[in-house]
């Protein structure tokens, strides 16, 4: 394992679906050493019972837990990161990695250098990877197969160590990119929290004019549906995001709203194709092949053996019963050991009736 070999313990504080997800997938793989959680006795007695973690801690039993960590994941939200990263300043052991899974970094950063002692490691992290659905229970292997996980080093750091994170991250199938913390929060605004504040934005003005007349929410089709999904999202996601990442939405806000005035401008001119023009070609451009910070809602794994024919049985299981996937990428295939495919579907109840079809074919199938 090279590198990896160095982290011998990992300590996972938060066990739920990044945390979690992260103990199966590293089991999956072959990780010699022992994975350790903390949080509330509930969970961690469920992640003992999944096999997710081997050893289990209470959350006031958080210093104990340390004692023999390696590398240390904190996968809670963005608001614990910033208490836990003081709290582990205190009694954190030299040497010991310390990484996060937030999804802004300036603040988590800025915290883990004024608190974190200089002998403990530090690299902001976020995986790209999610689901609609919370805790240990929802937990997958497969959670990071392809995806694009981010991490903003900001301080001197073992070079070892860093290729040590590097190759475990790997390991688990991602795919590492290398951002400073300003960068990233900067990007995640353009195309992460300014489509949530814009579908907010959209549905409410839409839900404003179904006050004059019963008929604008009737006529909602795909292109106000899919552009408005993310509208449903719970505002204590957010909440953080937002009091992290303020004056970068703001600045795209801005950006935006300087964009539709364009448009505006365009509306009774012939320049107006070329704008579409340019946006459709743009389109293109955006990768296939990895997953970005907005994902299809209903998706499922499905775990498949190195065969012939494994995905004519999917798609004509699926087909008999007219579900439609929306969505198919073939993940990490590997020769004699098999893989995983995801699937997409539009509604919760077509992957619902999906995954009992493919389990009746003997396939092992996961909510993601």
């Amino acid at each position: 394992m090279g590198e990896i070999e160095q982290f011998k313990s990992i300590l996972i504080i938060g066990v739920g679906l990044i945390g979690g997800s992260m103990g199966l997938a590293l089991k999956r793989k072959g990780f010699k050493g022992t994975l350790i959680g903390v949080d509330s006795p509930e969970v961690v007695e469920r992640a003992l019972q999944k096999n997710v973690i081997d050893e289990g801690f209470a959350r006031e039993d958080l210093q104990k837990a340390t004692t023999e960590a390696d590398l240390i994941f904190i996968s809670t939200p963005i608001v614990e990161i910033l208490e836990l990263l003081q709290v582990l300043g205190n009694f954190v052991r030299p040497g010991t990695l310390i990484t996060d899974v937030g999804s802004t970094k300036r603040k988590i950063v800025e915290t883990a250098n004024i608190h974190l002692p200089a002998d403990c490691d530090f690299i902001g992290g976020h995986p790209m990877a999610g689901s609609e659905l919370r805790g240990v229970q929802a937990a997958d292997p497969f959670l990071f197969e392809n995806t694009t996980y981010v991490l903003t080093p900001s301080r001197p750091i073992r070079e070892s160590t860093r290729k040590g994170l590097g190759e475990l991250l790997e390991l688990v199938g991602a795919k590492v990119l290398l951002l400073s913390p300003s960068l990233h929060d900067e990007i995640a605004a353009a195309v992460s929290h300014l489509p949530q504040m814009a579908s907010v934005a959209l549905m409410n003005l839409a839900a404003r004019k179904q006050e004059e007349s019963p008929h604008f929410l009737k006529m909602a089709a795909g292109g106000f549906r899919d552009m408005t999904r993310i509208a449903s999202s719970p505002f204590g996601i957010w909440e953080h995001i937002r009091e992290t990442n303020a004056d970068m939405i703001a600045q795209f806000i801005d950006e935006y709203i300087n964009e539709l005035k364009k448009v505006r401008e365009l509306l009774n001119t012939p320049e107006l194709a070329k704008y579409f023009e340019n946006a459709a070609r743009n389109r293109l451009s955006i990768p296939k092949d990895t997953k970005g910070f907005l994902r299809p809602q209903f998706e499922v794994s499905v775990s498949v053996q190195d065969k012939p024919g494994m995905l004519a049985l999917i798609t004509q299981t699926l087909a008999g019963e007219n579900i439609n996937i929306k969505d198919i990428e073939v993940l990490k295939i590997r020769e004699d050991e098999g893989g995983t495919m995801r699937l997409a579907f539009s509604t919760k109840e077509e992957r619902e009736t999906a995954m009992v079809l493919l389990k009746e074919k003997g396939l092992e199938c996961n909510k993601r």
